[in-house]
């Protein structure tokens, strides 16, 4: 298990920086079976008002990711636990549902899902919508996205036929997520 702490615009992690966000991060990691997550991704930036991190764990099949901001870091540290310990909450069922389907095993023996699934609170789709999708570059995506009003759009991309989905980023930017098959065995 490795941990990937990175300081960026001039912020350097210390050491007890560093420790606070192993040990806390250590709840999320244990919560799975260790042959699940072999990496954790932390992100910490420090601006003029707030301090903003990110944290990703990729494992198979799923991608757990928190963006917190605060102005204090400690405790931005503990909001992003909080989120992802939240998303793992939602989604457990889920989750287990991938892992299973392969004859993996994906929370650890020490995880107890019977207590958690006492804390979720019930979560309900309360809108569905149908649209087509079209193939076209990211310059028009953005276009149709600003058009509509929405922080992101959906579409084909024109020279691989594969969907991607424009997004306008906090600090005004866009970015493009891009999504390929995956063939499962």
């Amino acid at each position: 298990m490795r941990y990937e702490i990175i300081g960026k615009n001039g912020f350097v992690a210390t050491e007890a920086i560093k420790a606070y966000v192993v040990k806390k991060l250590d709840k999320i990691v244990n919560m799975f079976d260790v042959r699940v997550i072999d990496t954790v991704r932390v992100v910490l930036r420090v601006y003029k008002e707030y301090s903003k991190v990110e944290v990703t764990i990729p494992a198979p099949y799923i991608i757990l990711r928190s963006e917190v901001r605060d102005a204090d870091m400690y405790a931005a540290i503990d909001k992003s636990v909080d989120k992802l310990t939240a998303q793992i909450r939602r989604h457990k069922s889920k989750i287990r549902h991938h892992f299973e389907r392969r004859g993996q095993e994906v929370f650890s023996t020490e995880f107890n899902l019977e207590a958690m699934d006492k804390e979720v609170k019930a979560r309900q789709l309360v809108k569905s919508k149908k649209f087509s999708i079209k193939p076209m570059t990211v310059e028009d995506a953005i276009a149709q996205m600003e058009l509509s009003g929405h922080d992101f759009f959906i579409f084909l991309d024109e020279k691989t036929n594969n969907p991607q989905i424009v997004y306008a980023r906090e600090d005004g930017d866009y970015a493009v997520i891009e999504a390929t098959p995956e063939i499962y065995k």
